[in-house]
C-alpha cells in the first residue's frame, strides 16, 4: 500500500490508474479504524480494481466544545489494518494541505434542509464542515465510487444530496451498520466509554428495535419515539433525540410512507452515541 501526503502525488497515481481503465473507489475515514471501516474497504475491493482510503481528522465538522484535540489517532495501526484489507492508496493529508488558505478562509459548502435536523439541530455548521471537506475529497481522489457507513445515516443523505445537487460524477454506496456481538454499532468513539458505560451503551440498540418492532406492528411515531426514548433513559443514557423519518429524505412521515427509518442519538458520560434501523412499514 503507497501512502501520499501531497495531491500531486495523489493525483498522478490516480491519472496512472484512470489510464490504465481501472475503476476507482474511495473510503474516506478520520482514522481510529474499525470493523466497521475495514468493512467499507473490503466491500470497496469486491467493487472496484483500485481502493483509495483517506485519513483526516477535519477540524471543520468538529464544534468549539468538541472533542478534536483528544479525538483518538492510531495511525500505525490503521495502516497495518489498511494493507491487510486490500487498500492500494492511503491519502493522509495534513490540514494545511486541506486548508490552504486557513479554515477560517475556506470556500464552505451547505446542504440545506437535511443538515438542520437531527444531529445538524445538535451540532450547529457539523455537516457544513462534513459536506466541505467530502466535495474536497471527491475533487482531490477524484473516485468512480465511495463507499459510506449507514450507521452515520444522516450524513449519508448529506453527502449523497451534495452529489446530486453539484452533479459530481462518484456513485454513493451506502454499507449496513456493523455491530459488536451485543448490537452496539462500531464507531471510532466507543473507545472513550468506560467499562461500566460500555454494558450501558447496547440499550441504544434495544431501544431502537423495540421501535422498530412497533412501527412494523403499525404503532403511531410520537408513541413509539417516547417509549424509546424512555428505555435509553432508564439505562442510564442522556438522550438527545430519537425520530422516525421518512428514510428517503428525512422528513416527517406521512401516513402512506412505507420505507422509514428510526434515529437516535443519547450522551453517555462524555461521549455522544448514534444508531439507526431501517424500517419497511406494512400495509401502506
Amino acid at each position: 500500500m503507497d501512502i501520499v501526503e501531497d495531491l500531486n502525488t495523489l493525483r498522478a497515481q490516480v491519472r496512472a490508474w484512470r489510464m490504465a481503465g481501472e475503476r476507482i473507489a474511495f473510503v474516506p475515514t478520520m482514522g481510529n479504524l474499525h470493523e466497521g471501516h475495514i468493512t467499507l474497504v473490503r466491500e470497496a475491493g469486491q467493487r472496484a480494481r483500485r481502493v483509495i482510503a483517506s485519513i483526516f481528522v477535519n477540524p471543520l465538522q468538529f464544534g468549539p466544545s468538541e472533542d478534536l484535540a483528544a479525538y483518538p489517532r492510531t495511525p500505525e495501526r490503521d495502516r497495518t489494518l489498511l494493507a491487510a484489507a486490500g487498500c492500494d492508496l492511503l491519502f493522509a493529508p495534513a490540514v494545511a494541505t486541506m486548508y490552504p488558505q486557513g479554515q477560517e478562509a475556506q470556500t464552505r459548502v451547505e446542504v440545506p434542509g437535511v443538515s438542520d435536523l437531527l444531529c445538524g439541530a445538535s451540532r450547529p455548521g457539523h455537516f457544513i464542515g462534513v459536506a466541505t471537506v467530502v466535495c474536497k475529497l471527491f475533487n482531490m481522489v477524484q473516485p468512480d465510487l465511495a463507499l459510506f457507513g449507514e450507521k452515520d445515516f444522516q450524513q449519508l443523505l448529506v453527502i449523497r444530496r451534495l452529489v446530486a445537487d453539484l452533479n459530481l460524477p462518484v456513485e454513493i454506496a451506502g454499507v449496513p451498520t456493523v455491530r459488536e456481538p451485543d448490537g452496539l454499532a462500531m464507531s471510532s468513539r466507543n473507545g472513550y466509554l468506560s467499562a461500566a458505560e460500555r454494558a450501558q451503551a447496547p440499550a441504544l440498540y434495544q431501544a431502537l428495535t423495540a421501535a422498530a418492532r412497533g412501527l412494523a406492528a403499525g404503532r403511531p411515531a410520537p408513541e413509539i419515539e417516547s417509549e424509546a426514548a424512555e428505555i435509553i433513559a432508564a439505562a442510564g443514557l442522556r438522550p438527545d433525540y430519537v425520530s422516525v423519518r421518512r428514510a428517503a429524505d428525512l422528513a416527517e412521515p406521512a401516513v402512506s410512507d412505507a420505507e422509514l427509518v428510526v434515529l437516535a442519538a443519547a450522551y453517555l458520560g462524555r461521549t455522544r452515541l448514534i444508531d439507526n434501523l431501517r424500517v419497511t412499514r406494512p400495509g401502506t
